[in-house]
């Protein structure tokens, strides 16, 4: 049985800076570029059977950087929908709500733009687990994507209600987490790993 290999795309000048970067396309830096060439060792040595990303150019970039073939984007993949707090740093946002926590109380809606639930994250990320498990029989699948939803993915990975996922660290840009099955039972084999 393979293993589900979470991949964070490398920097962005918002993941630099803190932004909350839901559905704004932003590419690489050059920082964020050679962490996608990085990668590309880690993932030599495994037998990827699939690779999925999030149709945003950073994680495609990370991705073409990291030498996966044949990669498939997935709109189930974007990052959660930050609605109204979309570009704004997390001080930001609790300036005008002192105490906010995004687990807890989600995001406003924006002009345009109303935002996601915790649970309409949580059912794009079973809709991807339901996809890929079945190809975890032939090897590992990789996900190349953002730091919220590979949280919200773990927890589901795990059966958790996807608020547990506060006590998941945010995983750095350019960093390997994995999935897997222990006993039969699903486990997280690895965290925020840098290659």
């Amino acid at each position: 049985m393979g293993e589900l290999l979470l991949i964070r795309h490398g920097e962005t000048a918002w993941s630099r800076t803190g932004q909350y970067g839901g559905r704004t396309d932003l590419p690489l830096t050059n920082e964020g570029a050679a962490a996608g060439r990085a990668l590309r060792p880690l993932l030599a040595r495994r037998h990827v059977v699939a690779a999925f990303t999030s149709p945003l150019s950073s994680t495609v970039q990370t991705a073409e950087l990291a030498g996966l073939p044949d990669v498939k984007p997935d709109p189930d993949l974007l990052e959660w929908d930050y609605g109204g707090y979309e570009g704004m740093t997390e001080e930001q946002i609790r300036a005008a709500r002192p105490g906010w926590d995004l687990w807890r109380d989600g995001v406003i809606g924006g002009e345009g733009q109303a935002g996601e639930t915790l649970r309409q994250v949580a059912a794009r990320a079973d809709a991807v687990l339901d996809q890929v498990r079945p190809l975890l029989r032939d090897g590992d699948v990789a996900i190349i994507g953002h730091g919220h939803l590979q949280r919200v993915l773990a927890t589901r990975w795990l059966g958790l209600d996807p608020s547990a996922a506060r006590m998941l660290s945010h995983p750095q840009t350019g960093t390997v987490s994995a999935l897997a099955y222990e006993h039969e039972e699903p486990v997280v084999s690895a965290w925020n790993v840098l290659p």
